[in-house]
């Protein structure tokens, strides 16, 4: 696809900083270099150039980086400017290029937009991108590097290629049928394979929670009755006061919540109101957001003063754990046996704090050992793979190579959709090099 107008944007991060990156895309690069820098410097070679306004006045000095088309990041002319990272040359730089003609500020994304129109990258790719700059914990980079670099498509494409020899070979029997060179009921050789392809599809989608839990983090509800301690529990995992903590019942009205890392995992953990039944409105509103939050938990923690109250009678969705924590055990009026509980903890004290976190870590996802993550980490990846593994279920059980023909077009499809290339024009290349069709 072909741009006419060239953009140009900060591309990397806040200013005042040590360097900044300002990075120009499209036809009129290499003219708003040499504009910018008097002369085009060698492609892919970093070169100290002064760059000056179209008055020649001198803004500053830096390195510029030119990637001729199609061999950069865009698939046109593409170039870098390293240049000082303070606010006053960034802006004096940007506003130079503003005055060039057929330059634009860039949009949000479009550098990442144009990569992928121009076949640089893919749907997923670029998501995987946007993940990897957002990334905060390990296990979000390597969920996102393996997207961003490529892992994950390649997985998309092969499936791709297995349906496409496929559908190849029922269009050969459909439409070649009185060849020589084409052999009778050629597609029955094929749906051992779809077979098999459906079940690695259907264990794809089966690791989607997997991939949730590592890219939005383990959702930790913290519960219980009030004034048995989930602020400070808050505050302490937090290391920081998130939470107001007083001696008053219902002190909490709305969910808070704080991101941790733990493990290399994120973990979120939300603070909720303390379950009760009471007339005032505030706090009603609170426990109805606290049970709202706890539909959609992947551990809760529920919190005890005193042996005994452990009383969980709150839907949770699937076989969701719940971990009994007893709190406040600093107070010696309290006495707790060992089978009352599964966590002892003071918060005053930091006593248990340890046992706590190591109890956590035992219901994050164990990915020992594994060196690729690919897996569906977006609600759309999970939505296509569905409909693809439908397609193909619904193909192995009708009868008829045309409408098998089409459960196989519509898995495609839905599998092309997942990456934004959706594949339909290449099945006589495949059939013409399986068979001698016509010679």
């Amino acid at each position: 696809m072909q741009f006419t107008d060239t953009i140009y944007a900060l591309s990397s991060g806040a200013l005042p900083a040590g360097v900044a990156v300002i990075r120009i895309s499209g036809p009129a690069t290499a003219d708003a270099l040499v504009r910018l820098c008097g002369a085009l410097p060698k492609p892919r070679s970093a070169s100290l150039k002064t760059i000056r306004t179209r008055n020649d006045e001198m803004l500053d000095s830096g390195l510029v980086i030119y990637f001729p088309a199609p061999a950069s990041f865009t698939g046109e002319d593409c170039c870098e400017l390293q240049v000082h990272g303070g606010r006053a040359v960034v802006h004096a730089i940007l506003d130079a290029l503003a005055g060039f003609e057929g330059l634009r500020h860039a949009e949000a994304g479009e550098f990442s937009r144009r990569a992928f129109q121009n076949g640089k990258m893919d749907l997923v790719e670029v998501e995987g991108l946007a993940d990897l700059i957002t990334a905060e914990t390990e296990m979000q980079r390597r969920l996102a590097l393996e997207q961003s670099s490529g892992g994950q498509s390649a997985v998309y494409q092969s499936w791709a290629r297995r349906l496409t020899h496929a559908r190849a070979m029922i269009e050969a029997e459909l439409d070649f049928a009185d060849e020589e060179d084409v052999p009778g009921s050629v597609s029955e050789t094929i749906w051992a394979d779809i077979e098999k392809l459906q079940g690695e599809i259907d264990a794809h989608i089966d690791q989607a929670g997997l991939a949730e839990i590592v890219r939005d983090g383990l959702k930790i509800v913290i519960a219980g009755e009030p004034n048995a301690g989930k602020s400070s529990l808050l505050n302490a995992l937090a290391k920081r006061d998130i939470a107001i903590v007083t001696e008053i019942a219902g002190t909490t009205r709305d969910v808070l919540s704080v991101d941790l890392s733990l493990a290399g995992f994120s973990v979120k953990l939300f603070d909720t109101a303390g379950l009760r039944e009471t007339a005032e409105i505030v706090e009603r509103e609170g426990i109805r957001r606290a049970r709202e939050v706890i539909g959609h938990a992947d551990l809760i923690l529920l919190l005890s003063e005193k042996p005994g109250d452990f009383v969980w009678s709150e839907p949770v969705g699937g076989d969701v754990p719940v971990l009994r924590v007893a709190t406040k055990i600093d107070r010696k009026a309290t006495t707790w046996s060992p089978e009352q509980a599964d966590v002892f903890l003071s918060t005053k004290t930091g006593d248990g704090i340890a046992d706590l976190l190591e109890r956590i870590k035992a219901h994050l996802p164990d990915l020992a050992g594994r060196t690729a993550l690919a897996m569906p980490s977006r609600k759309r990846h999970v939505d296509c793979l569905r409909q693809a593994s439908a397609a193909l279920a619904s193909g192995l059980a009708a009868e008829g190579l045309d409408i098998q023909a089409e459960q196989l077009r519509l898995a495609s499809d839905a599998l092309g959709r997942i990456t934004g290339r959706v594949d339909v024009e290449n099945l006589l290349d495949v059939i013409f090099s399986e068979f001698c069709i016509g010679k």
